[in-house]
């Protein structure tokens, strides 16, 4: 596997840990949001693993996945996954939206997201060892 590739995998992983201390600690804003970054890394993961060039700077996940090889083999779930989780980056941010994302953010959907974001990095993982 690239160089590049590993790079965003390990911070992928450690990621993974912080979201579920997040969830533990019940901050939910955060674990929300390194959701995102998880799924963000992953992403451009499988793009430096196409390119071998440092994927693009943005956080739309859904134009990420597009850049990817794996768009068209995403399940619909991966998909809706991805347009969960961009808010939780750019509009959390900011105080018009804050209020709206974090009364969606219950402990239960922020485990849920938790598990859907897991399977997401498991499935990019083992379509990248290919």
């Amino acid at each position: 596997m690239l160089d590049k590739v590993e790079y965003w995998l390990e911070l992928c992983d450690d990621d993974l840990k912080a979201a579920r201390a997040m969830l533990g600690s019940k901050n939910l804003l955060w674990a929300g949001f390194i959701c995102h970054l998880i799924a963000e890394k992953a992403l451009k993961a499988a793009i430096a693993n196409i390119t071998n060039e440092a994927p693009p700077k943005t956080h739309d996940l859904p134009k990420l996945a597009s850049k990817t090889n794996l768009y068209g083999d995403m399940s619909e779930n991966h998909k809706i996954l991805l347009n969960k989780l961009t808010p939780l980056q750019i509009e959390a941010r900011y105080p018009e939206y804050k209020e709206k994302i974090t009364a969606l953010l219950t402990e239960e959907y922020c485990g849920k997201l938790l598990k859907e974001t897991e399977e997401l990095l498991c499935w990019i993982k083992t379509k990248l060892e290919k």
